[in-house]
This record gives structure tokens, sequence and C-alpha cells, in this order.
């Protein structure tokens, strides 16, 4: 078939497009208002890509149009896709296409609110690293894997779960449309208010996907109170994880530092000692979750998931240090809801316990931008010496209950933390300036934050740079 992709630089989009390519497809795109990591990533990737939104671009013998979710698409009032409409071309999501192409795979759905991303990835290259050729979809990008998105000639496929909505008309939690036969369940906390007004609409669709594994299928779930209240949903085996002892497989002497050291203790005994570069202990958890379900499935050996885990380099914006010479670390994390932010922040003070921690956030999601979240500022920069906060973007701002600017730093200001806002790049940048060198500074943002990820560390480069070199 021929598809075309409109929004084809959302995540998700552009894995679902790598598959689709990679099972024989001939693949287009086309999108808009997009930026790092994903623009530049999209742009290598090979496609016939148009950055508008051009019906004259679409090819005369098309056969699919995959709409992407996104706000600033306009849905059905894209004009590709009413193009599309008026020539009798179906018009179909990525989670859709991705459903209907896997049906007859093995799919291991990685699901939670948070951790999907980070688990998904580690699966895939553990996998890989094994000798397995497995498909996978990954909403980020990971530099220890050579695309998003994979096809693989192997049974299994890791597809990350998201529970939001599959677009404006189509109120189905994307990952129900991915027939699992295993899933990794990694966490259960509210996200997405604006869609999931209350955490018994937010759990809705987990308790849905839980009921959608076979008998013959696993279930590998944290052990936490949310997740144990849906687990009965199951009708599959059950195995349970957790960083501290459970009814399943968990950690054993954590010791965190450059290379974080700890060893994974599973039923019956069974120990396997693993080593890795990723920061904080929310990244523990991660490695304990995807390793125990691999080990429990046999799909790798001790000895290869030992050597696969102490080589994965992470995801692209889930701390990574942007930094190659500053004695001062700029770290980037991804901030798209509380637990993603809060994660992101302990991790810092617990790596760098002697810096005074400067965070400089975009309110990016609609979570957090919306009144009905105004009450996670209270508490998410708890430890933070100073919070630069950026004006929240304006897209989709009449779909719900948008907090202004000042509504924001004034939650922030009234915990105490030390805020300021930060309208352009350039005013962050001098704002930055002004810091001591004994500090750390992280970058929390799931949206553009004013281009400060690519502009910021050659300053702090230059800066501190010499410093290194003196010491």
């Amino acid at each position: 078939m021929r598809i075309h992709f409109t929004g084809i630089a959302g995540a998700g989009m552009a894995a679902a497009a790598l598959m689709m390519r990679e099972a024989g497809h001939t693949v287009s795109g086309s999108d808009a208002d997009v930026f790092p990591p994903m623009s530049t990533y999209v742009e290598g990737l090979g496609f016939r890509i148009s950055w508008a939104f051009d019906p004259a671009k679409l090819s005369d013998d098309l056969d699919l149009l995959v709409l992407g979710a996104s706000a600033k698409l306009g849905g059905e009032t894209n004009v590709e896709v009413k193009a599309a409409r008026r020539r009798g071309i179906r018009v179909t999501t990525f989670p859709e296409l991705v459903g209907e192409a896997t049906l007859a795979r093995q799919n291991t759905v990685v699901a939670g609110s948070f951790g999907k991303s980070t688990c998904s990835a580690l699966m895939a290259h553990i996998l890989r690293e094994a000798g397995v050729d497995a498909g996978w979809m990954i909403g980020a990008i990971s530099p220890s894997l050579p695309d998003t998105g994979h096809w693989g000639r192997a049974p299994q496929v890791v597809l990350e779960g998201d529970e939001y909505i599959v677009g404006p008309t189509d109120w189905r939690s994307k990952f129900v449309l991915y027939h699992p036969r295993d899933v990794l369940l990694t966490s259960l906390v509210h996200d997405h208010v604006n869609v999931f007004p209350t955490f018994a609409d937010y759990e809705a669709p987990f308790r849905e996907l839980l009921r959608l594994i076979p008998a013959d299928g696993l279930l590998m779930a944290r052990e936490h109170p949310a997740i144990r209240a849906i687990a009965a949903e199951a009708a599959c085996r059950i195995v349970w994880y957790d960083t501290d002892p459970c009814d399943g497989w968990h950690a054993e002497g954590v010791e965190f530092g450059d290379v974080s050291r700890f060893t994974l203790v599973g039923p019956g005994g069974r120990r396997v000692a693993l080593a890795t570069t990723l920061l904080g202990a929310h990244n523990i958890e991660n490695i304990v979750g995807v390793c125990s379900y691999l080990l429990e499935r046999g799909l790798v050996g001790e000895v290869d998931l030992a050597r696969a885990v102490a080589s994965f380099a992470g995801i692209r914006r889930r701390l990574d240090r942007l930094t190659r010479r500053s004695t001062v670390p700029v770290i980037e994390g991804f901030g798209s809801s509380y637990e993603k932010a809060r994660s992101a922040i302990e991790a810092m003070l617990l790596h760098y316990p002697t810096r005074p921690l400067t965070v400089v956030f975009e309110p990016h999601t609609f979570s957090w931008r919306s009144r009905d979240a105004l009450h996670w500022y209270d508490t998410v920069f708890g430890g933070a010496a100073r919070v630069l906060i950026v004006p929240p973007p304006h897209h989709g701002e009449a779909s719900h209950h948008q907090s202004s600017f000042a509504e924001i730093l004034e939650r922030v200001a009234a915990t105490g933390v030390a805020v300021e806002g930060v309208e352009t790049a350039e005013a962050a940048t001098v704002a930055l300036s002004r810091l001591a060198g004994d500090v750390a500074v992280l970058l929390l943002s799931s949206g553009p934050l004013l281009g400060l990820p690519d502009s910021l560390p050659p300053v702090f480069d230059a800066r501190y740079g010499a410093q290194e070199a003196a010491a």
C-alpha cells in the first residue's frame, strides 16, 4: 500500500511509519510547527516529507491516510484529510493501523502512567542484543536502537501502550487497540485530567486493557495499591515486581553512582547482578520490571540480559546530559506529567546531592496547563533551589480550563521555592548565566522549551569548560 502520515513528526506516528515501511509499504508524510529532537530525527529517516499540509502532494495512487492526534493538525478540518475524504481514501489513526498490522503477532504492551518509553526501549534493546529480531514501536528516541519503529521477523512485538485517547472523535485509549498477549504495567497514577477528570475515569481503560490479556498471557505488574485494585480484571498469570522485596521480583543492594549496581532477585532465590548508567531510582524500577518480564518469559538468558542492561544508553529527553565539557551539568528530562517531572527532579537530587538544583520548566501538556491540576505545583519542585518557568503554549487552550502564566507562577511562589518567569530563550540564558559554578541544571518539558536544549549547552560548555581543563 501507499500510506501517508499527516503529522509524521509525532513520536508514535514516526514509529508506526517506520514499521509500515519495513513491512513493505510505501510511506510519505507531512507536518508543521515541529521541533527537535523529533523534527531532526524524522528528517533523517528517508521518507518523502512535506513540512506543510498540502493536498496537492498526496500521491494519485494513495491507499491510506493516517492522521495524528495532535491538536495542531486540526483533525477532520485538516486540508489533507478533507482531500482524502473527497477522493474516497480511507482515513485512520496510527493505533488502529498498528493494531491491524500486528494482529497475528505476539504483542507485549508496555503500559503505565510513567516509565513506558524507557521500558519499551530497554526491552527492545535487550531482545535485539540477544539476537531476537522482535518488532517494536516506541514513542521516544533511544541511541541504543537504530530507529523508533521496527517490523522484525520474530513473532514478538514490543509496543509502547499509551492510555491517551485515539483522537478528538475517538475516546478509546490507544493501547486497547493492540490486542496484547502480555502486558508490563509500570504504574497507575492520575494523569491526563483534560480527558480523564477523575481517577476512576483514568483507571477504566487500564481495566479494559487487562481484560484483553488472553488466559495464556502474562501480566507483569509493579507492586502498588492502585494496580492491585485492578489486577482482578486479568484472567491470566500475574507476576509482581518492585524495587523493595515483594511477592515476586525485586532489587537488592542498590548502589547509586555514575554506574549504579544492584542484584535482581527472583522467585526461588534466582539472582542476577546488573549494572546501569541510567540515573535515578525510577530507572532501577524500570530495569527490574523489564528484566523480570524477559526472564519469566524465557526470552533471553542472564548473560545477554546483564550485558544489554549495562550497554543501554536510555532515551532522549529522559535525563540526557547535554553538556560535554562543562563542570556544571545541564540535564534534559521529560516533564509531561507530575510523576515524570518529580522522578526527574528526585534523580537529580540523588545523583548531584551537593549541587543546588535549578529547574527550567515548561508547562506544555494539557495537564500542566489545566486549573484542575494546579495543585501539582504545590509539591513538584520540592528540593529545587530555583525554578525558571516559561509561558504555557496556546494550542488547544479553548478545549479545557487553561491556567494563566501568572496563576502558575503565583502557585509555585506560594510554596517558598524561588521562581522566575522567563518568556524568551535570551531571558532564560541571562538568568542562568548568573548561576554559580556549583549548581546543576535540569531542563524539564515535553515541548520545545524555547529551544534551550540546543542553545544552552554550548553556552555552559564555553563558560564552565575551562574550569574542567584547569582541574
